[in-house]
């Protein structure tokens, strides 16, 4: 975007959980007044906001809890925009850290048309988001309760001879083992709450479902085998808006699974994969991944690098696979097709 010619007011903001440092600026460089610091609230964001000029261009960092401010801003009249704290912080080394020079940094990048700019998510991606977000943290915490009955059942030297545990024959176990009262106690407790997580992972699913019933991306990469309504719903909430990046290569490199890339004069350096971005999407394709069945295309992709580099490869093959299947998920999200496939949908 070219703001060379743009005589707005500049400002920059720097979040924290409970303060917030807002730096003005013209659009030559100069700072207007002084820094102002105010307790976090929606309204006295938007008074100090409102106080720089009209229709300011405001910059704050993706930092912890800024979908509030970035509402905040909106409502206020700005033009808002995000910044990316990676790409912040190779422009923002210097011996004195303080708020308001990380404010003026930020405001300074915005009016040099050198800002690295992260997306802002409309409303609705971002709790679409929180619905899959939480799911998965419930489906650790439930992973983790498990764990610690294994552990119970350990001490007491009981064998468990099932591989579920938690099923019909894994029930029957715990009710019939007979532990000393304060472990089974222990293991009941974590029954209970087991239980209570499992209730909660299942609302959480179906207000995702409900949301995504009609989204023609949604079902569109379902017909990709591996992928289930499930990790479906974590891919579409964690890329959002496909359509901002013009090619599949340029989301592979947003998900982080590009390789490392360094290069100065004749040397080049090629190394592991970024992984940047979000970990909960490429946590979702490599499971995809794990799924696909024999005769798919991930699969088939898989086993030829190991074929051809053999089995000690094995995380390279699987990565490889992922961005193959990213670049299927691109045209499902854009297209609400994907001409290339016409398997039916699989459970996942």
């Amino acid at each position: 975007m070219d703001t060379s010619h743009d005589a707005r007011p500049v400002v920059g903001i720097d979040l924290h959980r409970r303060r917030t440092v807002l730096v003005s600026m013209q659009a030559d460089g100069t700072q207007v007044g002084k820094a102002v610091r105010i307790e976090n609230s929606p309204a006295r964001l938007k008074a100090a906001v409102t106080s720089a000029g009209a229709h300011p261009r405001v910059v704050l960092e993706a930092t912890y809890g800024w979908y509030w401010a970035v509402d905040a801003l909106a409502q206020a009249g700005a033009e808002v925009h995000l910044a990316h704290p990676l790409g912040v912080k190779m422009f923002t080394l210097r011996r004195v850290k303080n708020d308001e020079r990380d404010a003026r940094d930020l405001a300074d990048l915005l009016r040099l048309g050198r800002l690295p700019e992260a997306w802002i998510a409309p409303p609705a991606v971002r709790e679409l988001r929180e619905l899959v977000r939480h799911r998965h943290k419930m489906v650790q915490l439930r992973s983790g309760l498990k764990a610690q009955v294994h552990a119970v059942l350990a001490k007491c030297g009981v064998a468990v001879p099932m591989t579920d545990l938690f099923g019909a024959s894994g029930s029957a176990l715990l009710a019939e083992v007979g532990l000393e009262p304060p472990y089974a106690a222990r293991v009941d407790a974590l029954r209970r709450l087991i239980d209570a997580v499992t209730f909660e992972i299942e609302v959480a699913e179906h207000l995702a479902r409900v949301r995504l019933a009609r989204d023609p991306g949604y079902l569109a990469i379902q017909r990709i085998p591996g992928v289930g309504p499930v990790l479906a719903a974590v891919i579409v909430a964690e890329i959002g808006d496909v359509h901002r990046f013009a090619r599949p290569e340029q989301l592979c490199c947003w998900a982080g699974l590009t390789p490392r890339h360094r290069e100065s004069d004749t040397t080049v350096h090629r190394g592991r994969i970024t992984k940047q971005g979000s970990t909960l999407l490429r946590w979702a394709l490599i499971e995809a991944v794990q799924k696909a069945p024999a005769g798919s295309p991930m699969r088939e992709l898989r086993e030829r690098i190991e074929a051809r580099r053999g089995p000690a490869v094995r995380n390279i093959a699987v990565t490889a696979a992922a961005r193959k299947l990213l670049t299927l998920v691109f045209y499902g999200l854009r297209d609400g097709h994907i001409r290339c496939l016409t398997q039916p949908v699989t459970a996942g």
